[in-house]
């Protein structure tokens, strides 16, 4: 691995991270969306991420393999005044649990944060090194 391998393993997972928190974000500004330009209810994303291995360069970090949307059935709610109720007066809102949401937020936030320290330390060691060539 070269000097900076783990300053780009870190930054790639920043920027997962990142997405992830953008997706969570999605989901907790949705959470009572009945409609979507797809139609029907908002249904809850998650991010998907793989490693980034190169059989040259070895491990090159972390990448996102897709967004996909949980399949988990939607909530339904009874309120027949409601615009998008159905025949029966029930309503299907997004299947996105707000506590589940904010779990994975604090998990996400807590991952952003290890790799800005690990990122941080990783440029204060090639700092001292360079120091010592002086």
């Amino acid at each position: 691995m070269s000097i900076f391998g783990g300053m780009r393993i870190s930054a790639s997972a920043l920027s997962a991270e990142r997405l992830r928190l953008d997706v969570i974000s999605s989901n907790i500004s949705n959470v009572r969306t009945t409609r979507t330009e797809e139609g029907g209810a908002y249904r809850r994303k998650t991010a998907v991420f793989a490693e980034n291995y190169d059989k040259k360069m070895g491990m090159l970090g972390v990448k996102t393999v897709k967004i996909e949307e949980d399949k988990s059935p939607l909530k339904k709610e009874y309120n027949p005044h409601h615009p998008d109720a159905d025949e029966e007066g029930y309503v299907e809102y997004p299947n996105v649990d707000l506590l589940v949401e904010m779990s994975d937020l604090i998990s996400a936030s807590r991952a952003y944060e290890s790799n800005v320290d690990t990122l941080n330390a990783q440029k204060n060691m090639i700092s001292k090194a360079l120091e010592i060539g002086r």
